[in-house]
């Protein structure tokens, strides 16, 4: 199987899961935009990536109309199609209880977390994917599949990006998939206050006894958005190291 002849763009991709999601796409032979805010950081991605052959990048703010079609249209322009999405980029600025979560922040991670990756897909399809196809893949979470003391907020939205796969499928087949993965806590700086400086005790309540790393991740989103994934749609599947088996959520 090979990703030959098409093009990704990977949101949030200049670390974490969003590049290691963009280095499988590009060792499988795609070309791929990925974005994020640090311009510094996402040349540095470009690099590793192999350089403008294979891949390129355009800082901005995921939520930002005029970034996406930037994006959009630098893809186009630049390796000729749009035929992937994964939409990794994620907020969760607050750590505490429901009710005490700012009005203000909690609508901007919905801004972040669930209307841009819509708008996202609009753009995608827009441009290429009505008339050509495509794949897309939501980077939702564990903790949308059940209370997550602590980082509710965030959970709720990553069960309402959950409930949007569903809805886009049906929406856009059979031209376009829309899956989701939801993972547990993969080592990543952004997961970093979920583990740091006690990883062994959070990897003990796993079976597989151990915390997910990027490539983990990667592996299952390139198995969505490749061809052997072509009868699956609408369909939010959990990456977990058997955590969810315990009872366990976040």
């Amino acid at each position: 199987m090979t990703m030959e002849g098409r093009t990704a763009i990977v949101t949030g991709a200049s670390r974490g899961i969003g590049l290691a999601v963009a280095q499988r796409l590009v060792a499988d032979g795609a070309q791929v935009i990925v974005t994020g805010r640090n311009k510094e950081a996402l040349d540095e991605a470009v690099a590793t990536l192999g350089g403008r052959k294979h891949a390129l990048g355009i800082a901005g703010n995921a939520a930002d109309a005029s970034h996406r079609g930037a994006v959009v249209a630098a893809a186009v322009a630049t390796y000729g199609s749009v035929d992937l999405l994964v939409n990794n980029t994620g907020i969760n600025p607050i750590y505490g209880n429901l009710l005490d979560v700012d009005q203000t922040v909690a609508a901007k991670m919905v801004d972040t977390n669930v209307l841009a990756a819509i708008a996202w897909v609009k753009a995608c399809r827009d441009a290429w994917m009505r008339a050509h196809g495509g794949a897309v893949v939501n980077i939702s979470s564990i903790a949308g599949l059940g209370p997550s003391p602590g980082i509710g907020w965030y959970g709720a939205t990553k069960a309402m990006l959950s409930r949007v796969t569903q809805e886009l499928a049906v929406e856009l087949a059979p031209e376009i998939r829309v899956n989701a993965v939801a993972p547990a806590v993969v080592k990543t700086k952004f997961a970093g206050a979920l583990y740091e400086g006690r990883e062994d005790k959070v990897a003990a309540t796993y079976p597989m006894k151990r915390l997910g790393v990027p490539e983990d991740v990667a592996s299952l989103v390139w198995f969505l958005l490749s061809d052997e994934a072509s009868w699956i749609t609408g369909q939010t599947i959990t990456i977990d190291g058997g955590l969810t088996l315990n009872g366990g959520i976040a």
